[in-house]
């Protein structure tokens, strides 16, 4: 199956357009693709980063705790070294 494409202008500064004419060719590739595989990349980490995020705040609460988290001094309360 192929995937729709859509044009989009960018407008970018010319030294910054000049990067990513010297990048795309590093990597072989168009500045269109370059620019999509970037889009793309920062996309995928935030989703994770979101998944990460959804996973953490979904936890049980921690014993001895009156919320979802520990204070800090809860935390940091070692009795032995008191």
């Amino acid at each position: 199956m192929k995937t729709k494409l859509r044009n989009v202008t960018v407008t970018l500064e010319v030294e910054l357009a000049r990067w990513a004419r010297i990048e795309a060719a590093r990597h072989e590739m168009s500045v269109s693709r370059f620019l999509a595989a970037l889009l793309k990349k920062e996309r995928e980490d935030k989703d994770q980063y979101n998944a990460a995020m959804k996973r953490a705040l979904g936890r049980r609460a921690f014993p001895k705790s009156d919320g979802k988290y520990l204070s800090r001094e809860e935390a940091h309360d070692r009795p032995g070294l008191r």
